[in-house]
């Protein structure tokens, strides 16, 4: 049965102040799910038992996945990133180069000149190919990696490039993952792919947050390399999951009726976006009782 919509009706919202959330990725990733980490360790606690695989099909910057594993709220956490680029920093992280990743960046000197030697010249490793894409993700505008996004100009305080750029602290994040790859894997693979291997194993839980491309949305087709999804065979899979999921939609009506349509929970979830406008997204799983209580406790404090 499906609950009412807490956030439907007016009322008082409470959205997460990220900067309370601990920032463990290296990315700047559009899409990214800091705010969502309060709602992502409520759903986990509320499960009966530990997970033994939390598995993540559209990583990203993969908050979620490093919540889980540094928080040890799994015991060991997938992370599925189709995207050779993204995919190569993931693979770099948690293989004996992460070191060498964390280095490079704490080493390198940001200029004009070198980050378009950097950019022109082709990766012959994974490693290089690494160290690129994070060179393009902290320099361009949204962290945007997808073809035909631009540099930044004038940045933070007119730091131009330098803006996003802060090797100390993104060589200590490479480092802290590096220092906890036997919790985490990564899979070059397609996400529905990996869902269907996984789906029968009770124990594996998913926190799904495919590219939003459902209901016309034009926002994963302008943010990610690969935006293309098939949305009737994701839903069409979760169904078979035997554990738990936490699926992460635009807050469209298309959706909620494909997600009613498939027998799942809805709740919708307040949130900033990048210029800060307030807006809502959805939360789509089972049950979602958890989170109605959690939103509840949170508006009455």
């Amino acid at each position: 049965m499906q609950q009412p919509q807490l956030f439907d009706t007016p009322g008082p919202k409470r959205i997460v102040n990220v900067a309370s959330v601990p920032k463990r990725s290296p990315f700047r990733y559009p899409g990214g799910k800091t705010w969502l980490v309060p709602e992502i360790r409520e759903w986990l606690l509320s499960l009966p038992a530990r997970p033994k695989t939390l598995v993540e099909p559209f990583a990203g910057g993969g908050i979620v996945g490093l919540t889980a594993a540094f928080e040890q709220m799994a015991d060991h956490v997938i992370l599925v990133e189709l995207d050779p680029d993204v995919a190569s920093v993931w693979q770099t992280m948690l293989s004996d180069d992460g070191k060498w990743l964390a280095d490079q960046i704490a080493r390198f000197n940001l200029t004009w000149e070198n980050v378009e030697l950097i950019l022109a010249t082709p990766p012959t490793t994974v490693k290089e190919r690494a160290f690129k894409t994070m060179l393009r993700n902290r320099i361009s505008h949204g962290g945007i990696l997808a073809p035909g996004s631009g540099m930044l100009k004038n940045g933070e305080n007119g730091r131009g490039i330098a803006s996003r750029w802060y090797p100390e602290t993104l060589s200590n994040r490479i480092v802290d993952i590096y220092h906890r790859r036997d919790r985490l894997s990564i899979l070059v693979e397609d996400g529905i792919q990996v869902i269907r291997q996984h789906a029968t194993n009770s124990e594996t839980v998913f926190f799904i947050d495919p590219p939003y491309t459902a209901a016309g949305k034009r926002a994963g087709r302008r943010l990610y390399t690969f935006f293309e999804l098939d949305h009737d065979a994701l839903f069409a899979s979760c169904q078979a999951i035997q554990g738990d999921f936490l699926m992460t939609y635009d807050n469209a009506h298309e959706v909620r009726l494909m997600a009613e349509s498939h027998g799942f929970d809805v709740e919708a979830i307040p949130m900033k976006n990048t210029h800060h406008a307030e807006m809502s997204e959805l939360l789509i799983g089972r049950d979602l009782t958890w989170a109605r209580s959690a939103i509840c406790a949170t508006l009455q404090t």
